[in-house]
């Protein structure tokens, strides 16, 4: 995998895993290697809708679970 492919997925994981740390040292490293800043916004659009939904499926899970008897 090349260096810029490693970035952007770093960015998509550091947006999912909600590490403040880890996007901003990632953004850094992907504009240093001259990634444009249209592609970056687009995987970091697509990682926030990724974690939205994963977000909603477990908060849905959390109140099945809680509803057990």
């Amino acid at each position: 995998m090349d260096q810029k492919t490693r970035e952007i997925s770093a960015i998509a994981a550091s947006v999912a895993a909600h590490c403040q740390p880890c996007l901003k040292y990632h953004y850094g490293k992907a504009k240093e290697l001259g990634i444009p800043k249209d592609d970056i916004v687009q995987i970091i659009e697509l990682a926030l809708k990724i974690s939205d939904k994963g977000d909603e499926y477990m908060s849905k899970f959390a109140d099945e679970v809680l509803q057990e008897k």
